[in-house]
């Protein structure tokens, strides 16, 4: 069993006023609200903070707010102020520093220059073969057609497309400057 959170203090204090209007007001905006917040934060988890945060200033503020017609827009300032105040408080935890700090390299990250040589010997290889295999390895492995959509393309069947890519595809695994072993 819970306890309840707000109940009368020992000081003889009374609990804040309860505004109906209000827990209406937030169960029939809410989800528009949230949208807001969310426009304003990247994680939807921050967005329900900041939303959260709003509507407690809005509670405050409830008596003092005069036009209730106007209650999207005043709740909409507090979520933008709320949310300029935590990017002002924001700790920045960068600095300046003479060297740039290079990335540690990963398992299976290539050297650029070899993967530049790689592209440069395949488009070498390529440019060997005949003008119309050479048009169905681009159209099907570069601009990733499937083999109807380069048919359709080039005017052939199917099956033209089929056996010309494999044969492109033989002679690209034997071609020697790329050094691809059967």
């Amino acid at each position: 069993m819970t306890t309840p959170v707000c109940t009368r203090a020992s000081n003889g204090k009374t609990r804040p006023p309860s505004y109906p209007s209000f827990a209406s007001y937030v169960s029939a905006r809410q989800p528009v609200l949230l949208r807001t917040a969310r426009s304003l934060t990247a994680n939807p988890s921050d967005a329900e903070d900041l939303l959260q945060t709003a509507l407690a200033k809005t509670y405050v503020a409830w008596e003092r707010i005069e036009d209730h017609r106007a209650l999207d827009g005043y709740v909409r300032r507090a979520l933008l102020n709320t949310r300029t105040s935590q990017w002002r408080k924001r700790k920045v935890d960068e600095f300046a520093c003479e060297e740039l700090p290079e990335p540690e390299p990963q398992p299976g990250d290539d050297d650029p220059a070899e993967k530049q040589a790689l592209h440069d010997a395949m488009w070498r290889a390529i440019m060997k073969l005949p003008a119309r295999q050479r048009a169905m390895v681009v159209l099907r492995y570069y601009e990733d057609l499937s083999e109807a959509q380069t048919a359709e393309v080039l005017g052939v069947s199917v099956g033209t497309v089929k056996s010309a890519v494999s044969r492109a595809l033989g002679k690209l695994r034997e071609d020697p400057e790329l050094g691809v072993v059967r």
